[in-house]
């Protein structure tokens, strides 16, 4: 008893919600988000503008205490500038209190006392760096100083110049300031107290400790140009003060950078458990955005391949058929509906499959019922195997199935997925090539007869020549009278005899034609069973009459027993017919007449190698070159004016689709010949086999 399985149904999706019950939800998340990120963008911001506000307000602070400190300084320089007047002429009590101010005051690099004029009469350098003006002379670089010198004079006050880059030796310098102090003698001006102050120690003596390990001073000009830095670290570009130092004559521009970089998103332990709960949720929402946005991605990807993939399917021109686990056809593409003329409805929905041919129905269910029982992959057999289906229109026609499991990503099997290609082109080619092949050989053959025709005269006209002289002869006899009117007793043995002769000569003039007329005539190629010697004897008096022409021997060398061979025997007899021929005109003028020998012999192969029958076409030409051999079964590749190129390539054709093999060697060189003689070599051998007959009492 069998039970059949009940079909398997899917259960259904479940419904979705109604849109009505979403939209408050989404709603509501979306709310929620929206006041989450309000908030959280609200507490960073003020949070960070603070800690912003903070870091510049102590940038600021730092930025006023060191343009005090620039001033307080600037003013202890002018003081002991002021103490330097001393009376005129003592030049050592002037050289020592310059001493002494350099040392007290290391932002002062060099001391000057001018008179009147502006000429220098003393100088004093710092000790701690070497002399200023060492690269350049202090008169190339004085123009400042006499601007500031000439303006202080006009205000009888101390007055700054613009700052200017003093180089150093080793290729360095720096930015140094001129400062002009007038010296006046009971209300009358008696000279000038010029000191130039190195800015970037002027930033070193005002720069604290504290202050050097984070922030950076500077003066720049008023397009931003760095004049002079001091400070341990460089300053980030965040948080930056500016302060304008109004020194008398010219205004300093100080810029203070701090190191310190934007404030972190967590300065507090509060502040960061909200943002750490925001960021928390901002995670999820992110989280759940990229999951939203990879599965819709994914259905895309999904639809994209599932398009590409049908797209490929109907435009291949193989036929696909898919079929479930009992047989029914669940899926075909529009090749396989053209093939077959029927549409994917109409083949989905029959019990049997339209395009069985009605007689072969009940073997192909057989054969059906035998693949489908396989349960695994490893147990259904992946070749291709050949049927026939119809047309809806009844025509029938060849197909190639290759068919495989359907099988699952879990590794379950649901049906089978075949591949099916129309033979029918193919097989009309095939024909096609088959008879055009025909064409070829019966082409051949009568290329072959035509070579012969000049031979037909020259055999024929020695017996028609014979008939005529012995019917002339006998005409004479019965013509003659004898004196008296009396009979001759021997012209009836004479006429008897001329007759006999007519007979002969007729006869051996009717075999010639007959054996033309049988090679030309027989074209069946159904294989017959027949004996070696009898395929040679039915080419020989072909083959003999052209021997005959240029003076060449004929023999026959046939094993005993004669094999007997099952072959297409008007193929086998066009092959040794043009391997004779061929020998033939290979001694015709290049051998003696005396060597000029053709052999054609039949020997056994030995048991041991199968059982087949070796052919042999000898002959005593010249032997193929080397040049030549390379290409002589090349399809119309000829040496001979007249020929087509054909007869060789033919012959091993033929040989190869009963089975066997042709190949040829050269001899090697006659007895008596030299081997450096035009005639060393010692002809041609060709050899092809052909199958033997095998009884059914013979064993394999």
């Amino acid at each position: 008893m069998t039970v059949s399985a009940a079909p398997h149904f899917a259960p259904p999706p479940p419904a979705p919600p109604p849109a009505g019950r979403r939209s408050p939800r989404l709603l509501l998340w979306g709310v929620l988000v929206v006041l989450l990120g309000v908030a959280q963008s609200l507490l960073v911001v003020l949070t960070l503008r603070y800690e912003q506000a903070r870091a510049l307000e102590r940038t600021e602070d730092v930025a006023a205490a060191v343009q005090g400190e620039i001033r307080r300084r600037t003013q202890l320089v002018l003081q002991g500038m002021q103490g330097l007047q001393v009376p005129a002429g003592d030049a050592q009590a002037w050289q020592r209190h310059a001493d002494v101010l350099l040392r007290s005051q290391r932002e002062i690099g060099r001391l000057e006392r001018r008179d009147q004029r502006l000429r220098i009469v003393e100088a004093a350098e710092t000790p701690f760096l070497e002399p200023l003006f060492s690269q350049l002379p202090r008169a190339e670089m004085e123009v400042e100083a006499e601007v500031a010198c000439n303006t202080a004079q006009r205000l009888m006050s101390p007055v700054f110049s613009r700052s200017q880059f003093v180089p150093l030796p080793g290729g360095l310098g720096l930015e140094a300031v001129d400062v002009c102090v007038p010296l006046q003698a009971s209300g009358e001006l008696v000279g000038f107290t010029v000191a130039t102050l190195l800015l970037p120690q002027l930033l070193d003596e005002v720069l604290g400790a504290e202050i050097g390990r984070s922030h950076e001073l500077s003066f720049v000009e008023g397009d931003g140009t760095r004049l002079a830095r001091s400070g341990a670290v460089r300053g980030a570009g965040v948080f930056v003060a500016e302060r304008l130092v109004d020194l008398p004559g010219v205004p300093l521009q100080l810029r203070v950078d701090a190191m310190e970089r934007a404030p972190s998103l967590i300065p507090n332990l509060a502040t960061a458990l909200v943002l750490g709960l925001s960021l928390a949720l901002s995670v999820v929402v992110v989280l759940l955005v990229r999951d939203g946005r990879r599965r819709h991605a994914a259905e895309e990807a999904l639809a994209e391949s599932l398009a590409f993939r049908r797209a490929m399917e109907d435009s291949l021109l193989t036929g696909l058929r898919a079929r479930d686990r009992q047989g029914r056809i669940v899926y075909v593409n529009p090749a396989f509906c053209t093939m077959v003329g029927y549409s994917a409805d109409e083949l989905q929905q029959a019990t049997l499959p339209p395009y069985w041919p009605p007689e072969q129905v009940a073997e192909y269910q057989r054969r059906q019922a035998e693949r489908l029982a396989a349960a695994t992959e490893t147990d259904t057999p992946h070749e291709g195997y050949e049927t026939v289906f119809m047309r809806k229109n009844g025509e029938r026609f060849p197909v190639m199935i290759y068919e495989a499991p359907l099988v699952t990503g879990t590794g379950k099997q649901t049906g089978w997925m075949s591949a099916v290609l129309d033979l029918s082109a193919q097989r009309r080619v095939e024909e096609l090539s088959r008879q055009q092949q025909e064409r070829l050989q019966a082409t051949a053959r009568l290329a072959s007869v035509g070579e012969m025709a000049s031979l037909l005269s020259h055999e024929l006209n020695q017996p028609l020549s014979a008939i005529a002289s012995y019917a002339t002869g006998s005409l004479n006899l019965m013509d003659a009278p004898l004196p008296g009117g009396a009979t001759d007793p021997e012209l009836l043995p004479s006429l008897r005899h001329a007759l006999e002769r007519i007979s002969e000569q007729a006869e051996r003039a009717g075999r010639v034609i007959k054996s033309v007329h049988d090679f030309v005539r027989r074209r069946h190629q159904a294989h017959e069973v027949i004996a070696a010697d009898v395929l040679i004897e039915s080419v020989l008096p072909l083959v003999r009459l052209q021997a005959r022409k240029v003076g060449v021997r004929v023999a026959v060398d046939v094993a005993q027993p004669v094999p007997r061979l099952k072959v297409d025997r008007t193929m086998v007899e066009q092959v040794l017919l043009n391997l004779a021929r061929n020998g033939i005109q290979a001694m015709d003028g290049a051998t003696p007449l005396a060597d000029r020998v053709l052999t054609l012999r039949v020997r056994r192969v030995p048991e041991a190698q199968g059982r087949w029958a070796v052919f042999s076409v000898i002959d005593a030409g010249p032997g193929i070159p080397a040049e030549v051999a390379q290409r002589l079964f090349t399809p119309f590749f000829t040496t001979k004016p007249e020929g087509m190129g054909l007869g060789l390539s033919l012959c091993r054709t033929v040989v190869e689709q009963h089975g066997g093999a042709m190949d040829f060697e050269n001899l090697p060189p006659r007895p008596g010949v030299s081997a450096d003689s035009a005639d060393s070599a010692g002809g041609t051998a060709f050899h092809f086999t052909l199958p033997l007959l095998v009884s059914p009492s013979t064993p394999p």
